[in-house]
C-alpha cells in the first residue's frame, strides 16, 4: 500500500465511524464517576424483596476494579442464549470498596436479555464457585431485582452494600429464564467461570455450578466506591493486553502486575492512586474489525468511546495496538496509516482531558506472519512513538523484551514460545519497565 492509499483509507475508515458512532452501542452513557447509571433501563417488578439492596452512605469514589470489553457472540448460542441457566462470572478485582455495582451488556444479542435475578459475593477462594456466605447481595436495577436489557445495550445495577477486598475473586451470577441468544461475550477470559441449571443465583456453594468456561458473559465492568483509589486507568490493547499466553486464573497479565505496582507505590512521589481496567480483545487493530453489525472485534477507533471513555471515573489510558495491523493485512501496511490511526485515538482521548501513554510494538521474528517488510513497518511505527510524535508518554515494550543479540524476535525467557505473545515472564517485565509516574498529569491543549 503506498502512502497516498494509506492516508486516502484511514481518511475513508474514520469518516465512517464517525458517522455511525453515535448509533453504535445505543444506550451507552458515560459514567461522571458520581455513582449514576449509563443505559437505558427497562426493569420489571419482581415478587421477592431484594436483601440489602442499594442505600448508598459510604464516602469514596467510585472507579473501576474490574472490566472486560464485550468482544463478539458467542458460538452456538444464537438461538437459546444462555436460557434457564445461572451464570457465575469469576472475575479479578483491582483495589477494594464498600460498595459495588455492575455492568451487563447485551451488544450482540438479537433479542431482549431478560434477567430476573443476579448477585454479587465475594468467592471463597481463589478460582472457585463458592461464595463467602454473608458477602452474598441480591443486586436490583432501578429498585427492582429484574431486568431487560434491550438488544444492543447496556444497564448498570444499582449499587449495593458489599466489602469488596482488593486483590481477590468476586462472583457475579446472572440467572435468565428465557431465550436471549446469542449471548455477549469476551472470549479468551483466562479465567475459568461457572454455569448451573436452574435459578442458582444466591447459592452459596459450588455444587451446582458443574458447568465450566473459558469465557465472561453479559458481565463488562464492576465498579467499587473506593478510599483506595481517586481514578482509572484503562489498557487498551489486542492478545497481549488481553493475556492471551498467561497462566490460567494467575492474573499475570501485565496489567495485573502493573495494578499490583501502583497498589504498592500508590500515593509515594509522583505515583497516582489508580486502578487499572483491561480493555484488551485479542485479534484487535487500530483501524480494521472483524464482520457484524455490531461488528466482532471492533477497532480501537470504533470502540474507544465505549471502552475508555465510557468506563468510570477514567484519568487516564495507555494503548498497546497497531501490531495485529501490520500482521493481518494480506499487502505491507503503510506505517503512516497505523500511526495516524494511533494520533487519532489520542486526539480524541485529550479532547475528554485525558492522558496518553503508548507502547512500542514488540517483535515477532519466528512467528508465522513474520517478513522483513513487516518488521520494517513495526520499526517505522516504533520511531515515531519514540520521537514523542504520538503519545503524551512512552512504555518501550520493545527495547524492554527484544533479544538483545537478534532484537527481530523476543527474548527467549520472555517468549511464549509462539514468538509474537510474552511468557508470564515477559508480562511481568512489561510491568517493571513502567514509568508509573508517566500516568499522572493533565493531556496537552495539543500534542
Amino acid at each position: 500500500m503506498t502512502k497516498r492509499h494509506g492516508y486516502a483509507l484511514l481518511a475513508a475508515v474514520i469518516a465512517i465511524i464517525v458517522a455511525i458512532s453515535g448509533a453504535i452501542y445505543v444506550g451507552v452513557a458515560a459514567d461522571d464517576g458520581t455513582g449514576g447509571t449509563g443505559g437505558t433501563r427497562n426493569a420489571t417488578a419482581d415478587n421477592r424483596a431484594p436483601r440489602d439492596s442499594a442505600a448508598p452512605a459510604s464516602a469514596g469514589t467510585w472507579v473501576g476494579t474490574w472490566s472486560a470489553s464485550p468482544a463478539g457472540a458467542e458460538p452456538g448460542t444464537e438461538t437459546n442464549g444462555m436460557a434457564g441457566r445461572s451464570l457465575r462470572n469469576v472475575v479479578h478485582t483491582d483495589v477494594g470498596g464498600t460498595e459495588a455495582r455492575i455492568t451487563l451488556s447485551n451488544l450482540y444479542g438479537q433479542q431482549p436479555l431478560n434477567i430476573t435475578h443476579a448477585s454479587i459475593a465475594v468467592a471463597a477462594a481463589e478460582n472457585d464457585a463458592s461464595a463467602v456466605a454473608d458477602t452474598m447481595r441480591r443486586l436490583t436495577f432501578s429498585g427492582s431485582t429484574a431486568v431487560v436489557v434491550p438488544a444492543g445495550q447496556q444497564i448498570m445495577s444499582d449499587a449495593v452494600r458489599v466489602r469488596v477486598p482488593r486483590d481477590s475473586d468476586v462472583l457475579v451470577t446472572t440467572y435468565s429464564p428465557t431465550p436471549s441468544g446469542p449471548v455477549t461475550y469476551h472470549a479468551h477470559a483466562r479465567q475459568i467461570s461457572y454455569a448451573a441449571q436452574g435459578d442458582r443465583t444466591e447459592d452459596v456453594t459450588a455444587t451446582a455450578y458443574t458447568e465450566q468456561t473459558p469465557h465472561w458473559r453479559y458481565l463488562t465492568a464492576l465498579d467499587v466506591l473506593s478510599d483506595e483509589s481517586v481514578g482509572t486507568v484503562v489498557a487498551l490493547g489486542d492478545s497481549i493486553t488481553d493475556g492471551i499466553t498467561s497462566t490460567q486464573g494467575a492474573n499475570r497479565r501485565w496489567t495485573d502486575v502493573l495494578a499490583d505496582r501502583l497498589r504498592a507505590a500508590a500515593g509515594t512521589g509522583d505515583v497516582p492512586r489508580y486502578s487499572v481496567v483491561n480493555q484488551g480483545i485479542s485479534g484487535n487493530q487500530v483501524l480494521a474489525e472483524g464482520l457484524g453489525r455490531p461488528a466482532d472485534n471492533p477497532s480501537g477507533l470504533n470502540r474507544l468511546q465505549r471502552d475508555v471513555l465510557g468506563r468510570t471515573n477514567v484519568k487516564a489510558v495507555v494503548i498497546d495496538l497497531g501490531v495485529n495491523d501490520i500482521l493481518r493485512n494480506q499487502g505491507e501496511v503503510d506505517p503512516v496509516t497505523v500511526t495516524d490511526g494511533l494520533r487519532e485515538m489520542v486526539r480524541r482521548a485529550h479532547a475528554r482531558g485525558l492522558r496518553v501513554v503508548g507502547a512500542t510494538l514488540m517483535p515477532f521474528g519466528g512467528h508465522r506472519g513474520y517478513s522483513r517488510s513487516r518488521d520494517a513497518v513495526r520499526r517505522a511505527v516504533n520511531a515515531e512513538i519514540r520521537a514523542g510524535k504520538v503519545y503524551d508518554a512512552v512504555v518501550d515494550f520493545d527495547e524492554a523484551l527484544r533479544d538483545p543479540y537478534d532484537p527481530r524476535r523476543l527474548r527467549s525467557d520472555y517468549d511464549s514460545g509462539d514468538h509474537l505473545h510474552p511468557s508470564d515472564k515477559g508480562y511481568k517485565r512489561m510491568a517493571e519497565v513502567f514509568e508509573l509516574g508517566d500516568l499522572k498529569g493533565a493531556a496537552p491543549a495539543e500534542l
